[in-house]
């Protein structure tokens, strides 16, 4: 006989392995992903531009933390009320065009905000009602973005695609309020607005790009209040995801309104100015810009549940350390960590619930994350401004802490009754990187 028919196969060799740099990057191979991720970079630079200049202005011509609470309370109540809305449009229509239509909506209204202040017309009304305005599209925006991502990467790189989306997110929220703060200062406000609106022609762009195969449009006979119902149901029956939630709630209720009272630590407590604050806003984005590229390096969910209520509790001391600061250079240096935290919690959470939800619910599920994640805040930073007004700032971020540590101890409490269930959920969605044997074993998941 020939050797080719006594000989084995010669190439049974194992594919080379990736680096860890690859690693870190591989849903960069997406053409699809490539032209969200460039797009959406830009245009989140201008986001916090937006963000930081936003804050100041409203800080600038009343000199009220309790504005500061309404004007961030309008922005994200929205979320929290129509976000399930969103999730409907998001599991029904066509993410993709979506996603277009909610980006293109958001320049219009950044466009306007810029206008006005370039003008000297705007008022803090003006501010109020177009920061609510923009809370509303992002209701629709965020479930259909978050869900957006599988339909763009597929299941085999999803956990990398949420990891590097946060590390784009954060990477911009270095960059951004650091422009904003030099900009605010030298030319004012306006300037900030108008480079926001302009950044949201690259993502546009880069979404009118795509080539989207799949669209996951579901076209069912039930009303839609019984669709969003079972949406709800699903996450209230679904122990880790409901477990997850109510702590990434809680957190955003009590921890993340901090960052509302960023002018009054920049100015009344450190006595500095709007770089001041970029600097602030800046030092919380290089921290979490590292915690979420410590999880774009993971390949696998293992261990995700303990980052949750480790990290949790990390943002809530780190906190309360950094209330009782003084001095400027500590006070940058302390909001690292806070940072590095938030985005492991918030990452890892998203991760997890991903990874847990059948494509036909994912919609829906991400938009009950977006009420807990953004929906809460508002109602966190109109507590916190009325507190700040009475107590102080430093008090009221030093509780917010004290109360993440507490939630994050009591989700360590039940985090081993709810492994179980969470391991057959992640099975059963495909999620497990390896054999069950060696990924899934018992301290495994989440």
């Amino acid at each position: 006989m020939a050797p080719s028919e006594t000989s084995p196969p010669r190439d049974t060799a194992a594919p080379p392995r990736r680096s860890r740099m690859q690693d870190m990057v591989r849903s960069l191979r997406h053409r699809n992903f490539q032209l969200f991720f460039s797009g959406q970079l830009i245009s989140l630079i201008g986001t916090w531009m937006d963000t930081v200049a936003e804050a100041w202005l409203v800080y600038r011509l009343t000199h009220s933390s309790l504005l500061l609470g309404i004007a961030s309370f309008a922005s994200q109540i929205p979320v929290f009320l129509l976000a399930p809305l969103g999730g409907l449009v998001a599991d029904r229509f066509n993410r993709h065009r979506v996603v277009i239509s909610t980006q293109s909506i958001s320049m219009l209204l950044a466009g306007t905000l810029s206008f006005l202040t370039l003008t000297r017309r705007v008022t803090v009304a003006d501010v109020i009602i177009l920061a609510a305005l923009m809370g509303c599209v992002n209701a629709f925006d965020i479930p259909a973005r978050q869900a957006f991502l599988v339909d763009m990467v597929g299941r085999e790189d999803l956990m990398n695609a949420i990891a590097l989306n946060s590390s784009m997110f954060n990477g911009a929220r270095v960059i951004g309020p650091s422009i904003a703060g030099i900009l605010v200062a030298s030319i004012g406000e306006g300037w900030c607005f108008f480079a926001n609106a302009v950044s949201y022609i690259a993502v546009i762009a880069g979404l009118l790009l795509m080539k989207i195969e799949r669209t996951h449009v579901q076209r069912r006979a039930v009303s839609p209040i019984e669709h969003i119902a079972e949406g709800f149901r699903f996450v209230r029956n679904t122990r880790p995801i409901a477990a997850i939630l109510l702590l990434l709630g809680l957190v955003s209720l009590v921890g993340m309104p901090y960052t509302v009272l960023m002018p009054v630590f920049a100015t009344r407590i450190l006595h500095g100015n709007a770089s001041t604050l970029g600097v602030l806003m800046g030092a919380t984005g290089i921290g979490a810009l590292m915690g979420a590229l410590l999880l774009a390096s993971r390949t696998e969910v293992r261990g995700l549940g303990r980052f949750v209520f480790i990290s949790c509790a990390g943002f809530g001391s780190s906190l309360i350390i950094f209330s009782f600061s003084r001095w400027y250079a500590l006070s940058v240096a302390l909001l690292v960590p806070v940072g590095f935290c938030m985005m492991v919690q918030m990452a890892s959470s998203n991760t997890l619930i991903q990874a847990m939800v059948p494509d036909s619910l994912r919609g829906r599920t991400m938009a009950v994350y977006s009420m807990m994640f953004m929906g809460m805040a508002p109602l966190g930073a109109l507590i916190a401004g009325a507190s700040a007004q009475r107590v102080g700032a430093p008090i009221t971020v030093a509780l917010g802490g004290a109360v993440a540590i507490i939630g994050a101890i009591i989700f360590a409490r039940h985090l081993p009754k709810i492994r179980v269930e969470a391991r057959q959920l992640i099975l059963a969605q495909g999620m497990a990187a390896g054999e069950p044997a060696q990924e899934l074993n018992t301290p495994a998941v989440p």
